[in-house]
Parts: structure tokens; sequence; C-alpha cells
């Protein structure tokens, strides 16, 4: 296993993490001890769960793995959890509120059986919560000992920056860590989130770093998936995902791409698409999940896998974003470049000599 400090803190934590959305729903609980066994035998130590996960189940499970196991292999774990989203039937049973993020804290202390948890995530932003009443509330958790430090989560530029800005304003703790969705398949963070957070020294978490499975090669193009995987299941939220994924034609070219460098690296698919998302700025630990052994030891297989820069370059050429000219695009892009040498700008270089298209030609 290979380690890295979780944002800008002393605090180490392992190259991968473990997530455990499906406890409780996809996998069992005898099943959920032996990954958990497994990941932290493999020097594993960042385990990520939320109090929405199965309801609060996936919560319990962890707090059950760590009552019966001894102290000396929980006490290697760096836990992490969330909170933000409906939890209860009244309208205050969601958000960032004070209250909500109070009572959701402390019921996912108990589920989880322990006094306090290494990282704690805003799930979302709240846009009818002040910033300050947030950022407040989890100073005084981490003053308490309920936490030792803050996350964000599904946050956009703009929201990461605002929240950070506040936090140095107010003399609070600042939050540590982005988790986000960010994968092959899924790189449109790179335009806001990402910058921001690395110019803030925001650790990031990348969820979802196999695109639903679809980053393992298993699914072929046109092909009715196995009714044993994600994309093949009924849940409502699969189905919309793989959906997505599925539609566009890009994506199938990333995949192709990654099943062959992955044959020319001596590794699987998942390991290379992991081993992409492990070595990108900033990136900390992507979390990734399993649902059986095979699947866990085939992520860990990643840890040690080192693309060289052909494959490197290979995968991002055929999986970069394709935005329009503006605000992203080229056009966008170059209006915000400046160069410290030279008499021209990168506008300049853009427009050349104007366009070979008929409409733009004179």
């Amino acid at each position: 296993m290979r380690y890295r400090t979780l944002g800008n803190s002393g605090l180490a934590v392992s190259k991968l993490a473990f997530g455990t959305m499906n406890f409780g729903t996809e996998t069992t609980e005898e099943e959920s001890f032996a990954l958990l066994d497994a990941f932290v035998e493999a020097g594993g130590t960042m385990v990520d769960t939320s109090d929405v996960y199965g309801g609060g189940l996936s919560e319990r499970i962890v707090g059950r793995w760590f009552a019966a196991r001894p102290r000396e292999t929980t006490d290697r774990v760096v836990l992490a959890t969330k909170g933000r989203f409906t939890t209860g039937p009244d309208v205050n049973d969601l958000g960032l509120s004070r209250r909500h993020l109070h009572r959701a804290l402390d019921a996912s202390l108990r589920r989880l059986g322990v006094e306090t948890v290494d990282l704690y995530q805003l799930h979302g932003w709240d846009a009818h919560t002040p910033v300050e009443e947030t950022l407040s509330f989890l100073d005084d958790a981490v003053r308490a000992g309920k936490i030792h430090y803050a996350g964000l989560s599904n946050f956009t530029g703009w929201q990461l920056q605002l929240t950070v800005s506040t936090a140095k304003a107010m003399g609070v703790h600042v939050p540590l860590t982005l988790q986000q969705q960010y994968s092959l398949l899924s790189r449109e963070s790179e335009f806001e989130m990402i910058p921001a957070a690395l110019h803030n020294t925001i650790g990031l978490l990348p969820w979802s770093p196999l695109a639903g499975g679809f980053l393992t090669g298993k699914y072929r193009r046109g092909a009715t998936p196995a009714p044993d995987t994600r994309a093949g299941s009924a849940n409502e939220l699969y189905q919309w995902v793989s959906a997505e994924y599925a539609s566009s034609d890009r994506n199938w070219a990333v995949i192709d791409e990654v099943v062959r460098v992955a044959g020319e690296s001596g590794a699987t698919p998942a390991q290379a698409a992991l081993s992409w998302i492990a070595d990108r700025p900033g990136v900390v630990a992507p979390i990734f999940g399993a649902r059986t052994l095979k699947q866990l030891h085939d992520g860990l297989g990643a840890v040690a896998l080192a693309l060289d820069a052909e494959a490197t370059a290979a995968l991002d050429k055929v999986s970069a974003p394709t935005p329009g000219g503006y605000p992203y695009g080229a056009f966008g892009t170059s209006q915000r470049d400046r160069r410290l040498q030279g008499g021209t700008q990168a506008l300049g270089d853009l427009i050349g000599n104007g366009s070979e298209h008929p409409t733009g030609r004179r």
C-alpha cells in the first residue's frame, strides 16, 4: 500500500479509499465484514460511508465491524462519513443548518459506535443555509472532539471557494477535502472545481472512479448487461446513470482505450482506470467499492501500477472533455491566459488569420 496526506493536514491515508455505499443493500453484513477485513489487511486505511447509504444501514454495519474487531485493527482505520441529505420526514431533516447537522452527526456517531469520526463531509451544497452557520457548526464539532477534520462533497467551484474563503475570514476550521464524481468518463470537474481545490490545497477524493463499472470493461456496446451488474439491476439510480454513460460515443471510445492500455500494461481495465485517476493532480485517494473479494483485490492491484507517459497521454487525449469555445474551450481559456514572454497572447494565436471555414472566411 502507498500513503498520502489528507489535503493540507498531517493525516496519512491509503492511496485507495474503500466506499461502503452498497453495504446492507447489495452486500450482506457477512460479506461486508470480509471486505473490510481484506481491505485493512492489505494496508488500506480510509473507509468512507454516509448517513443516507442504505438509510443508515451502511453506517450500522461499519459500526458493528468496529465493535467486532480488536482495537489494534480498527485504530488503523481513517473513518469518513457525510451528512446533508434527507434523514426523516420533517422539513428540517435535511440541509446544512446547525440543527440538522447536529442531529445528523450525533446519529452517525451512534450508528458507527464511535466518539469521533476522522472526516465529516458536507454531502452537498445548501442554498438556504448561510455558509457561516455551517462553518460555525463544523468548527464547534472539531473543538468538541466529534470530528477531526471537515470536507466537502458535490460542491461547484464557486461554492468551494466561498466556503474556504469564508472559513479563513472567520478564523474557523477550513475543510480539507472535496469528494467529487471524477473518472475517465467524468472529467468536467476539471473546468472549475478541481482548479479551485488545487488553489486551496484541498485534497480530492474522487467517487465513482470506475464510472459505475463501465471502466472495468465488463459492458459491451449494444449488449444487454447481466442482471447481477449495476447496469442490469432494477435500481432506478443505477439504470439512469448507466444509460447516461452508454449513450455517449466518446465514452465507448474511452473504454476501448482503457482496455487496450490495460492489456499492454499487464493490468486489468479497472486497475488501469484507478491508476490513472489516482495519479491526477491533487488526488489523495479514489473511493472505490466492491461487492466481492475478487473485485476488491482487483482494485487494490492498482496501488502498485504506474502507467507510463505514453499510456497516460493516450488516456488523457481520448477522455478529454469537449466543451464549446466558451467559457471552457479554446476561445474562453485563451482570454484568461497571460504570458510573461513574447508580444502575442493566446487569443491572438488562436484567431490567427481568421477561419478556413466558408462561413468565417472572406
